[in-house]
């Protein structure tokens, strides 16, 4: 596996056994493309108000085969909306059933999203398979996190995951937990995430420093999700949601985490309207 990292002449090689598996780092996003001797599976073309070019100019600089794919992890804009330029290569784009009802409505109401391709196959239920030139790529889905339509993309022989967005590493939770139905459901999609068979986890951003997640970091998501719903379940059982919970609970545990600060009091916030509010 070797890194690309945007506007720097730079891949690093990450051992033999995912040498045809790419990371694509532009700014703070990263996505992964796999290349095969019948052609490339590429996933999130990150070019939400940035141009798509760079995507694949890297990947053409190691290969001449074409895009035979493209798969959405979700339907948020900073991850998959530079795909036009994909399609006009002939790609066929694949994501969750729910990830293509969200962008036909999107699409109705936000000018910005004229390069969003809608999907041309979807996942419809919990599982799909892409085979290309001797590769599989399991599309998996395992429940509601940061959204309703997130895809796990598992390498079964590198052994290898593609999370982006609801398992971050060494870092809490975004903001308020947006566009999540329970956090329970979660915390439970983080389980089922972790029960898969793999060894390393590429994100869609390039936590702590850039390193690759393990089967520990999406433990010590889930202990996190845990402990924060348990101190917050007493703060709203005390009367005390939102504000005075989101000023004193804290978990000392997880200080040295990026964002510990600024993003515990939005977490707190999140559970508050959960065991506070039901919602």
């Amino acid at each position: 596996m070797k890194i690309m990292i945007c506007l720097a002449a730079l891949v690093a090689g990450l051992g033999p056994a995912a040498a045809n598996v790419y990371i694509f780092r532009y700014g703070g996003h990263q996505s992964i493309f796999v290349v095969t001797p019948q052609g490339v599976i590429a996933t999130d073309p990150i070019s939400y108000l940035r141009p798509a070019k760079p995507y694949i100019d890297a990947i053409k600089s190691v290969t001449d085969k074409p895009v035979k794919y493209v798969i959405y992890s979700h339907h948020h804009y900073d991850h998959i909306a530079g795909g036009q330029l994909f399609k006009d290569l002939g790609a066929t784009f694949i994501a969750h059933r729910r990830t293509k009802e969200r962008l036909l409505e999107l699409k109705k109401q936000n000018a910005l999203l004229a390069d969003v391709v809608i999907p041309d196959q979807v996942v419809d239920g919990n599982k799909k398979t892409i085979a290309l030139g001797g590769t599989t790529l399991e599309l998996n889905y395992v429940g509601r996190n940061h959204s309703d339509n997130s895809l796990v993309m598992r390498l079964p022989k590198e052994k290898l995951v593609f999370v982006v967005d609801f398992a971050p590493i060494e870092q809490v939770q975004f903001r308020n937990i947006p566009d999540n139905a329970s956090p329970l459901e979660y915390i439970a999609s983080l389980k089922k995430l972790a029960s898969l068979d793999w060894e390393r986890m590429i994100p869609g951003h390039p936590y702590a420093g850039g390193r690759l997640g393990t089967k520990k970091d999406v433990e010590d998501d889930i202990a996190y999700m845990e402990d924060l719903s348990a101190e917050v379940k007493k703060a709203a059982d005390a009367g005390k949601c939102f504000d005075t919970a989101m000023k004193e609970v804290k978990l000392p545990k997880y200080e040295k985490w990026a964002n510990y600060e600024s993003g515990l009091p939005a977490n707190v916030e999140r559970f508050c309207y959960w065991w506070g509010r039901g919602y």
